[in-house]
């Protein structure tokens, strides 16, 4: 396919200029390359699967949906590892631009893939949540706007499909008084207004220390001077035209609102187009971190300006935005680069540089950016399950409201009691009652709402009773523990293991006790019990032993430079525990979350909880 591409690459260029409205120059320079590129590394670990990705089977059939700013490159993103790892695909081009995609079908064909292998469905957007939704759909690719992935998320949800969002963005471009201005000048023309800055990582917030703020906003208005916007054919072109005339309108409402709100808009108009879907390349100055054209992600040439003071400013502004997709750092001082470029939370940052992309990169967000990734073996892992793994069936279970949540009336004074219990109605309770409370920054806590309930064995005996939290004690439980997150994150991963295996030994101590508790509320042997109980100590043991062992890697990739690959932590994790083995699920997703220095709020099983509130009890300290 990559041959075939390079054969065909001229009228390819042409096309998706035509289709998109870019300069051809960057079709040709960029795009084109790029899918080349893709392709080549792609058919390299199709060779390499049984080796590389020994234990990894095919998902099986991939839902592709692609925007309309990189049709062609975003298209393959998706399909180089779909096929490689032995998927079959099936596209929904933009409504806006199918043309490459249905030429890049015919490519397909003319290379000799198999008829069904790829296909291509043309729709509007309706149309890409019915591909989604198929149930012989395995897994979903998409690539677009924020919202509409939220669209696609819920519309997933409980379908047992994988799927894969890389949406929008708000990236900052940070530019310190120790940069070289021109090049970074220069580095803002790339993020910014390449592509008519319809790009998800495109540089729309210029951050610049105060120092070099002014000579840094002439600088840009000088180069802006300069920038030709015209005929997306004509190969002298910096900027074409916008995709469509509702996209365009929708990026002067934006300016029109911030000169609303008091701030100075600046537009390079020296040979600008009267006629046609263009934009004029837009410097916005004198806002505010609150701005809406600083808040929200426009998709197009405007760019706007904040001046900070120190790193640490820096940092926090970068930061203060739902999105997390991209960044790039300038500096000449490597120390500084570095540092800063660890604190910001977005998927990729470059150093000196902006919109790089290489096939042996991964790229993607997290936060309202997305997750997973496109490119790199770990993109790899997008389109691929482990081969003992059966396509999830999902289940609707349907919950009984009538006796959900419900209580056990308060034992009379004149109850019975014998061994330690009292009976009632035919229902057994501890004579003294244990309540477990909730835990959180460090300490037990009492439920907001004073709500407690019992927690039954499989005979109807009342073994304890337990906290009934409500959303004040969610909301408490992740104010502490994103207050925890910065100092946990940076924590040695040495340490993060030491207290690890410090849980394991508290659970061994206790190995006895726990099983009895887990015999006692799910039913099962003793046997079994206790084997869970050391499945959860070994779990504990594994983990920990690859706290320092995943910190990330340098890749080579064909960018000028080094790619450096660091597996940072995630931040605040929610999760929800299943009631199949209640401890070893518990320890399961707890463990690994927390060795790689994230902070985690928990539920544990609904029905069995009492494992893992005697965890946080045995080997939970307020240090830890």
């Amino acid at each position: 396919i990559a041959r075939h591409v390079q054969k065909h690459q001229r009228l390819i260029t042409v096309m998706e200029s035509l289709d998109n409205g870019k300069p051809v120059r960057e079709s040709r320079d960029a795009d084109v390359p790029t899918v080349v590129r893709h392709f080549y590394h792609h058919a390299g670990w199709a060779q390499l699967m049984d080796t590389e990705m020994a234990g990894w089977k095919p998902v099986g059939v991939i839902g592709a949906i692609v925007p309309w700013n990189f049709p062609l490159m975003l298209l393959t993103w998706k399909v180089g590892p779909a096929l490689a790892m032995g998927n079959t695909v099936v596209l929904k081009p933009a409504t806006y631009t199918r043309l490459t995609a249905l030429l890049f079908a015919e490519i397909c064909a003319e290379a000799g893939l198999p008829p069904g292998v790829f296909n291509v469905v043309t729709g509007d957007g309706r149309f890409g949540s019915k591909l989604a939704t198929h149930p012989s759909v395995d897994k979903v690719a998409f690539t677009g706007s924020t919202q509409v992935g939220q669209i696609l998320r819920r519309a997933t949800a409980g379908s047992g499909k994988k799927i894969s969002l890389e949406l929008g963005g708000k990236s900052p471009f940070i530019v310190f008084e120790s940069a070289d201005l021109d090049s970074a000048v220069e580095g803002v023309v790339d993020a910014i207004w390449f592509n008519q800055g319809q790009v998800c990582s495109a540089g729309s917030r210029l951050l610049v220390q105060e120092t070099v703020a002014q000579k840094m906003v002439d600088k840009l208005k000088e180069r802006m001077r300069h920038l030709r916007v015209g005929d997306s054919l004509d190969k002298c072109i910096d900027m074409g035209a916008i995709v469509d005339p509702t996209q365009r309108k929708t990026i002067d409402e934006y300016v029109q609102g911030a000169k609303a709100e008091g701030a100075e808009v600046f537009q390079a108009h020296d040979c600008f187009p009267t006629k046609g879907c263009f934009y004029p390349p837009t410097l916005i100055t004198n806002v505010q971190t609150s701005s809406t054209v600083v808040v929200e992600e426009i998709f197009g040439p405007v760019l706007t300006v904040l001046p900070f003071r120190t790193a640490k400013e820096a940092i926090a502004i970068g930061n203060n935005t739902i999105y997390g997709l991209a960044a790039s750092v300038w500096t000449e001082n490597v120390s500084l680069a570095l540092e800063v470029a660890f604190n910001l939370k977005a998927g990729a940052v470059w150093i000196n540089g902006h919109n790089m992309f290489d096939a042996a990169a991964g790229f993607g967000g997290y936060r309202q950016s997305g997750y997973g990734r496109d490119g790199g073996k770990e993109g790899l892992y997008e389109y691929v399950m482990p081969t003992w793994m059966e396509k999830p069936k999902p289940e609707n279970v349907d919950v009984n409201y009538k006796t959900f949540g419900a209580t056990l009336p308060t034992p009379p004074s004149n109850a019975t009691v014998e061994q330690n219990t009292i009976e009632i109605d035919g229902v057994k309770m501890p004579c003294i009652d244990r309540t477990y409370k909730l835990y959180y920054g460090g300490g037990q806590k009492r439920p907001d709402g004073q709500y407690s309930r019992p927690v039954l064995s499989p005979a109807g005996e009342v073994i304890s009773v337990v906290a009934d939290g409500n959303r004040k004690d969610i909301r408490n439980a992740v104010e502490v523990a994103h207050a925890a997150a910065p100092g946990w994150g940076k924590r040695a991963a040495h340490n993060r293991a030491q207290i690890v295996y410090y849980m394991a030994e508290n659970l061994e101590l206790r190995r006895d006790e726990f099983a009895t508790k887990l015999q006692r509320m799910t039913g099962r042997t003793m046997k079994d019990a206790l084997e869970e109980v050391d499945l959860s100590i070994q779990r504990l043991f594994h983990w920990g032993a690859y706290a320092d062992k995943y910190g990330g890697s340098v890749q080579e990739t064909t960018l000028y430079g080094a790619t450096v690959r660091v597996h940072e932590p995630v931040g605040v994790i929610a999760i929800a525990c299943p009631d199949e083995s209640p401890l070893l699920s518990f320890i399961s997703l707890f463990a690994p979350a927390v060795i790689r220095g994230n902070c985690v709020v928990i539920i544990p099983s609904d029905k069995y909880p009492l494992a893992a509130l005697d965890f946080y009890q045995s080997t939970c300290t307020p240090s830890k």
